[in-house]
């Protein structure tokens, strides 16, 4: 199967496992790793708002849990007709776990809208490079 249908599908269906009884909002994510494993997330809110979780936040605390340390593709998914992409904590997240040219595939139930580089998404990120200086 294609890697990237195969980013949607984990990822859509994570997506419905979603904890967003304030929003209404599910968003699931898929992130194909660095030992050719997919790791997902969903968002995970709370009613305490600042505790809640990304989906992006989540499938990479699974991706490091399980042993693995680099992002080679994510894709990050809504049910929305408007293009969704990870918030700015989120972009500094999958950047820290990327390299510039890392694939951020953003896509609604119906099909991938976008694809763009990290570096496109996040130009300029703060990165570790940044704290030996």
């Amino acid at each position: 199967m294609d890697i990237v249908k195969n980013l949607f599908s984990r990822a859509k269906e994570t997506c419905s496992h979603a904890h967003a009884p304030y929003s209404h909002f599910r968003v699931g994510a898929a992130i194909l790793a660095d030992d050719n494993k997919i790791y997902t997330g969903c968002n995970v809110e709370n009613a305490s708002y600042p505790c809640g979780t990304c989906a992006e936040a989540g499938a990479i605390a699974s991706m490091i849990a399980n042993g693995a340390t680099q992002i080679r593709e994510i894709l990050v998914i809504a049910d929305s007709q408007e293009l969704i992409t990870p918030c700015g904590a989120c972009r500094q997240r999958i950047a820290e776990f990327s390299t510039p040219e890392t694939l951020v595939h953003l896509a609604n139930f119906q099909g991938i809208k976008k694809t763009l580089s990290i570096s496109e998404l996040l130009p300029y990120s703060f990165n570790p490079e940044e704290l030996k200086k």
